[in-house]
């Protein structure tokens, strides 16, 4: 300001420069500037060679839709007389391209939400466990949450189907306590079986189920955040829980049981820890948003779940005149089956079961219960963890027996410990005679000299294979005699050998004259 009140009041630079103790440039250059209208502060732009380019390379940038490459312009610039560096072109478009996104940038609107309006599910690639016969299969996740609650659902399964499709919906409103009115989801093809015109063409028998349950299923626009984000957020945050890597640090699974116990436990942490978002519990929330969601219906949809199977008294059902196996706890009720590729699909509705210890865990409606490879009549596919009590050995061999008492004096036998568990399969096993009178005697024997020795006798006469009469109380004795010496070892100076000392003079000549 002193520069410019000195100019305004001598009318000169050289005059002004000299009252305000700057050089006479800079004095031209300010008020080159104010004329202008240009801030007089702050760096100033120089001319540069490529000016006169610019609206042509802004022309390219935008015809491009801001993909034009650097080193493309550079070369018809050159062609058109251009003989700056390249450096300077990247400098120029790099310029011309954030001034076109600038102008062309997408702007979003919140998502807004309402209680019992909308819910979002999608699949998630999930961890490599042992399936039918111990080979290690692919699975995936089905993820679901309630736009306002963020009441999130992880259900594990092998295939994403239609049927498996169904049988989630139906397991994740039941969670849930309620239907939503509008279910949104991307676009595969057991939603949307093709797009016209943009439009996309629902399934038949996903909008049968959707009338069935009460609620309309829509589809994500593509590259549409507004709409995708949630479910793809509920996927992302449930794989980095849930499937093993490097960054979590998580043991391989066993089984599927345990990927279903892990998916259950995610659930039920993240459904009570507040919401970054929301600064709710979700937990809290669904119970404030189940009075706007819609009533469950009393059965779930079973369109497309297959052909309805009886399974009888040996946990087996027939299709394709072939026997499968089934879970225990399932005698006498009705599921459904379905091929899925070279598999054959269980599924039964855990809710129409009663609370047994078989089905006594969090999960229910529709859920996959067993899942065989398909088989050939004659070929029975019997799974032998479906038999937990089966008394045969999973390998072929019979299972030992297990003794159990039915009388007082079985009890009392049973009772001294498994030495007595042990002697009691060894000596049947034998063909031993009067085994009761040898276990009463044992019983006997115990009162004077203490269960625990008796019971570690019986285990040794076991192993031994002694089951006569007097032989318990031998080795009791053996083993309670406190005056024997200490135990004999044997060693090479020591033998019972008779010794060859009358046979040294056999053939000698002395021997001969004395004979």
């Amino acid at each position: 300001m002193e520069i410019l009140e000195a100019y305004d009041t001598t009318g000169t630079a050289h005059s002004a420069a000299q009252l305000a103790g700057v050089d006479p440039k800079t004095v031209r250059r300010y008020v080159a500037a104010r004329d202008a209208g240009m801030p007089v502060t702050g760096p100033s732009r120089r001319p540069r060679i490529i000016d006169e380019h610019l609206p042509q390379i802004e022309q390219w940038v935008e015809r491009s839709k801001g993909k034009v490459r650097a080193d493309i312009v550079h070369e018809r610039l050159v062609a058109l007389g251009f003989d700056g560096t390249e450096r300077t072109t990247r400098r120029a478009v790099a310029g011309a391209k954030a001034a076109w996104r600038a102008g062309h940038r997408r702007t979003y609107r919140p998502w807004i939400t309402e209680p019992g309006l909308w819910m979002q599910f999608d699949w998630g690639a999930g961890p490599k466990v042992p399936g039918p016969g111990g080979v290690l299969r692919s699975t995936l996740l089905f993820c679901a949450w309630l736009a306002w609650s963020r009441y999130r659902v992880v259900i594990p399964v092998w295939d994403q189907t239609l049927p498996t499709l169904i049988a989630c919906l139906d397991a994740t409103v039941r969670r849930f306590g309620g239907v939503p009115t509008y279910a949104l989801t991307d676009n595969p093809r057991t939603v949307s079986i093709d797009h016209v015109a943009g439009i996309p063409v629902r399934h038949p028998q996903i909008v049968e189920t959707a009338r069935h349950y009460g609620m309309a299923v829509h589809t994500c626009v593509p590259f549409d955040p507004e709409s995708k984000g949630g479910s793809e957020a509920t996927v992302k945050i449930a794989k980095a829980d849930l499937v093993p890597t490097d960054a979590n640090l998580l043991p391989d699974y066993a089984s599927f049981a345990d990927l279903e116990a892990a998916c259950e436990q995610f659930c039920a942490t993240v459904n009570a820890r507040r919401h970054r978002e929301s600064a709710r519990i979700p937990e809290e929330a669904l119970a404030e948003e189940r009075a706007r969601l819609h009533t469950l219906p009393t059965a779930p949809h079973t369109l497309a779940l297959g052909t309805t199977r009886s399974v009888g008294t040996d946990q087996t059902i027939r299709f394709g005149s072939v026997r499968y196996s089934t879970p225990p706890g399932l005698v006498g009720t009705e599921v459904w089956v379905r091929a899925a590729g070279t598999d054959l699909v269980v599924v039964a509705d855990l809710d129409s079961l009663p609370r047994t210890p078989d089905w006594a865990g969090d999960r229910r409606g529709l859920t996959e219960i067993a899942r065989h490879r398909l088989s050939t009549p004659g070929n029975p596919s019997i799974d032998l963890a479906h038999y937990p009590g089966h008394p045969q050995e999973p390998d072929g061999a019979p299972r030992p027996p297990r003794p159990k008492a039915r009388s007082a004096a079985e009890a009392r036998f049973l009772d001294l410990g498994p030495g007595a568990h042990t002697w009691l399969v060894a000596a049947s096993a034998a063909g031993t005679v009067r085994i009761r009178a040898k276990m009463t005697a044992a019983v006997e024997l115990a009162v004077f000299v203490g269960a625990e020795t008796v019971d570690s006798a019986l285990s040794r006469a076991a192993e031994a294979g002694r089951f006569a009469e007097g032989d318990l109380p031998a080795i009791v004795a053996h083993h309670t005699d406190t005056t024997a010496g200490a135990v004999v070892v044997a060693d090479e100076e020591h033998s019972v050998q008779p010794g060859t000392a009358a046979w040294a003079g056999f053939g000698s000549t002395s021997a001969q004259a004395s004979s």
